[in-house]
Formats: C-alpha cells, structure tokens, sequence
C-alpha cells in the first residue's frame, strides 16, 4: 500500500489545489512544492528497504479490480523501475521548484504537474497491462496542457503534434495487449492482464512474436523517440515552458526505453535477436544524425533536445546488446540523462528568463557578468559530453563494451557519437561563454539567485556522485539485469546454446523456434 500512498499523493495535492483560492499565489506554489518534496523524500525510504538481492518484484500489492475479465490492480518495483520512481519523484519537486516564476493560471499549472507526477508514477509500478495503459494514456493528457496552454508562440502546433505521435503508437500497443489477453486465455484457460503471468506462461512463434513486438516497438520508440520517430520532440521540447522541458527529457523519454526492458525483451526474446541488426543500426543512426543535427542548431533549447536523440541512441545500444555490460550501461545512462540534460534545459531556462532569447548567436561573455552560472554550465556540460569521472562516462562505457560484445562493428560506429558529443557541446559552449560580449544586453546580466542555486546543486553533486560511486546505483539493478539477460542472451536461441528450463535444469531446445528445431534435429 506504501507505493500506492507514494503514486496518487501528488493526484491528492492537486485536489487539494483545487480548494486553495486562486489569488493565494504563495500558498498554491508552497502547497505544491510540499506535496511534491514530501513524495520524494518518503520515497528514498524505498532504497533503504531495497533487497538487491533479488529479482523478484518487491513493495508488491494486488487487489481485484474487473474480476470478471481477470484485471487486478497489482504494483510492484524491482530492480529496473526502482531508480526510474524515484527519479521521477525528484524531478517533479525539481520542476515545481524551476516553475516558480510562473504568473499565467498559476493554479492550473501546479494542478497539471502533480497530476502528471501521479501518471508518470504509476507506469513504472504498473504490473497489470490493464492499469499499465490506463496511466500512459492519463499522463498525456497534463503534458499536453503543460505546452498548450503554457508553452511557447508554436505551443498549440507542437502539443498537437506530442498527442498524435503518441496516441498513435498507444493504439497499435493496445491492440498488441488485447491479442496477448486472448492468446493466454486460448493456452491456459485463464482471462488476466496480469504482466508477471503472462511473462511467464505466454507462447507464440517466432512471427506471431515479431507482430506483437513491432506492435509494442512503435509506442515505445515513438516515445523514447528513436530515430525516425523523433520529430515531434523538438517541437515539444522548444515549445514547452522549462520545467515541461525537464519533465519530458527526464522521465517521459525514459518510459520509453522502460517499456523495451518490461516488455519487449522478456516478452519477445526471439523475435528481440532476429531484429537485432536492425534496431542496432536504427540506435547507431540516430546516435550519430541526433549530434550533427545538435552540431547546426541555433537556438539552444534545440540543440539540447536534438541531444536526447543521440544521448537515448545510447541507452536503446545498451538494452540490445542483451547482456548485462549493456543492459547496466543502458540503465544507468536512463539515469544519467534524467540528470544531465534537465539540467541542461534548466540551465537555458536560466538565460531565457532573463534575456528572453535563446538564439546562440545573442550571447557570448557570459562568463564574466554570471560566473556562477558559467562554472555549473560548464560541469553539466561536461557531464553530458561523458567526462571520466562525471556521471556520462559511465553509462557509455558500459553501453559501448556490452554492445562490443554482442556486434563490435555498431559499437565502433557508435563511439563517433561520444567525439561528435565534444564538439556540439562544447562548441556551443565557447560561443555563448567565452566569445567577446558584444551585445550591451549580456554585459549587466544578474548571476544565479538562491533559488536558482539550491536548483543546480543536487544536480551536480549527483553528477560526481555516479561518476565516481557509480556502485551506490548499479548495485540496485545488478540482479534484474542478471535475470534479464539470462531471458535474452543470444547464446540461449542458437543451435547448440542451452537454455534452463522450469526446473532449473537444461533443456537443449527449450522454446527454440520451430525452423531452428528442425534444423538441429536434421544434422543429428
């Protein structure tokens, strides 16, 4: 019950909202800010009481709900969605807090972001099919009126464009969970949504499985967004009020590539390897095209966003070298970019409030009037680029030795994408911060306030800290990845691997595909 109370206490806050009179600024922002920092600091309790022992789902709780189509209201956390709940905890508190400038239907705005913090939430608890799309359907809805109603000149065009992208691959993902529903029904005679039953009982063919993985790979890389998925993303990003920009790069993509480790791969192993090659080269391409499209930006808040396109290129190489050096690096960088590239977009954010432009050619010398903020810019930077001892170094280099092991070719072409990383970042960082200051309007520019400050900190601190500790996070999901990676590897669907069978022992041909059978069996 304690997750549940952790999930729909932000929903509650934004209920409480409603009864608080508009005019009451103050008291809107500080209830807000309370329901939201409370969330987060009770759910830091959830790593303490973490077993990392284990694989198995821990905080479990399930009660019917539909009983007569077999749908139950069942949460849980293990190892891969623990970081990613309390992540998302942070970074609503993180962008309350950056939103404290907000004038325009200040009520409504924190109604909509505690309501997304309880939709965000429960996608990663979720272990029902059924409720597991209710809550990817429900946080649409606040970050669609985040950047429609709070956004940018193009906010209307680019929360149009966020919905339907997303809408349409929800769709094809819930047909995918309804043909799922009857196969379990036909094969075991019981009617359940339930996630960890059907993991476990579900048996297609090799083609039935590549259908339903395309299906669930549509919403997933739409939402990630994989490359050519990703053109409603730029949009979104450059249209949305900053803390909207925070939330969308540091969870909202993340349930993307969430969706690939709860589902595709346990769900779909043999069709994952067959597809291999070509989600690997897909990853590869967007790594590189989201760095050069970053390269020729001019306007700041694009670049950074074409950034997530490259940085999450990345994270869907680690989750497809199917072994635990990638499945580690792929979630840790999930970690690393809901760290780094919030604070990117809040740092942006920074000298847009106060120069109303973003374009980089309307900045240079800013680190004399703002060396405070020149020096955080810098390490977040930095981080980003994937500096050794910095957060980003990590997650790469686990991502790129998991995926040297599984194809050594798309690795080697990956790796341009950390040098091309160096320079569009660091490029965009001379010009703004170093060039002559010829504009008068950057020379009386006001250095980071205390609010500003107390924002930026955490975000470097947790940058040093997984850079140098990494060990205090990996440990979390150590034995997930393990057990993920036995489901997938490969060397489990090749003629001659072995796979365990139900009772721990080996069964030389356990649900290989029938063509691969065959084969076997002839050349014995």
């Amino acid at each position: 019950m304690f997750l549940t109370f952790l999930t729909f206490l932000p929903l509650a806050g934004a209920f409480a909202l409603v009864f608080i009179p508009r005019e009451n600024e103050k008291t809107i922002k500080q209830t807000a800010l309370g329901v939201a920092l409370a969330d987060f600091l009770l759910s830091l309790s959830l790593y303490g009481e973490f077993d990392t022992t284990t694989a198995k789902m821990q905080f479990e709780y399930s009660t019917p709900w539909i009983e007569s189509w077999g749908i139950n209201y069942h949460v849980g956390l293990d190892g891969i969605s623990l970081l990613l709940f309390i992540l998302t905890t942070f970074l609503t508190a993180f962008s309350i807090l950056a939103s404290w400038e907000v004038k325009k239907y200040l009520k409504e705005y924190m109604i909509a972001m505690l309501a997304l913090g309880t939709g965000m939430l429960g996608v990663f608890i979720a272990m029902d099919f059924f409720l597991f799309y209710v809550f990817w359907e429900f946080q649409l809805i606040p970050m669609y009126l985040i950047i429609g109603v709070w956004g940018g000149p193009r906010r209307i065009y680019a929360a149009v464009k966020f919905f339907l992208y997303t809408a349409v691959g929800s769709l094809l993902m819930l047909v995918a969970i309804i043909w799922i529903y009857f196969i379990i029904f036909e094969q075991t005679g019981t009617r359940t949504t339930d996630i960890l039953y059907i993991t476990e009982h579900l048996n297609v063919n090799l083609s039935t499985q590549k259908w339903l993985f395309m299906a669930f790979f549509l919403a997933f890389a739409i939402k990630v967004p994989m490359f050519p998925f990703h053109t409603w993303l730029p949009d979104a990003h450059v249209e949305a009020p900053t803390a909207g920009s925070i939330i969308l790069a540091g969870v909202l993509l993340k349930m993307g590539t969430y969706g690939f480790l709860r589902f595709n791969l346990p769900l779909f192993p043999h069709a994952c390897n067959d597809l291999l090659p070509y989600i690997g080269w897909l990853s590869v391409i967007g790594i590189i095209y989201g760095a050069l499209v970053a390269m020729v930006q001019e306007d700041l808040k694009k670049l950074v966003a074409y950034s997530s396109v490259s940085h999450l290129g990345f994270v869907m190489l680690g989750i497809f070298a199917f072994n635990e050096y990638g499945l580690q690096g792929a979630l840790l960088q999930n970690l690393n970019h809901g760290v780094s590239t919030s604070a990117l977009f809040l740092l942006v954010g920074m000298i847009y409030d106060r120069r109303h432009t973003r374009l980089i050619s309307e900045f240079g010398g800013l680190s004399k009037p703002m060396p405070k903020y020149a020096i955080c810019f810098m390490i977040i930077a930095l981080s980003s680029i994937g500096l050794p001892g910095m957060n980003g170094f990590v997650g790469e280099f686990l991502v790129l030795i998991g995926m040297f092991q599984t194809d050594a070719m798309l690795a080697t072409f990956a790796t341009s994408g950390v040098i091309l990383a160096a320079c569009y970042i660091l490029w965009m960082f001379q010009r703004v911060m170093f060039l002559e200051c010829k504009n008068p309007k950057n020379e009386n520019l006001k250095d980071m306030d205390l609010r500003e400050t107390v924002l930026i900190v955490p975000m470097i601190i947790l940058v040093f800290w997984i850079g140098i500790f990494p060990r205090t996070f990996t440990k979390t999901f150590d034995a997930s990845v393990a057990h993920l990676a036995s489901k997938v590897n490969p060397d489990n669907f090749r003629p001659g691997g072995h796979k365990k069978d139900e009772h721990g022992g080996h069964s030389e041909h356990a649900e290989l595909p029938q063509e691969i059978v065959q084969i076997v069996q002839s050349k014995k």
